[in-house]
């Protein structure tokens, strides 16, 4: 039998309902970070404020390669634990 799979009567294959998972704290802070140093660089941007507006920038392209790589080595224990 296929695991994560239950046989019904009608001889039918049924999928498990997947547990959802509840965001942690510090992924919330993380997009919330990554959400104001992206605000921040097109306020500042806008405002012709050039060298502030590049270094929000650089940290929201900072957060957002953190976010990804957590995500990636996330899925990799995910995957290696089952």
């Amino acid at each position: 039998m296929v695991s994560g799979m239950d046989k019904t009567p009608a001889g039918r294959l049924k999928m498990d309902k997947p547990t959802p998972v509840k965001p942690s704290l510090q992924l919330f802070l993380l997009r919330a970070l990554r959400i104001a140093a992206s605000t921040t660089a097109i306020v500042e941007l806008l405002r012709n404020d050039w060298i502030r507006g590049s270094l929000a920038a650089m940290a929201w392209v900072v957060f957002l390669l953190v976010e990804r790589l957590r995500a990636s080595s996330g899925d990799g224990q995910r995957k290696g634990s089952q």
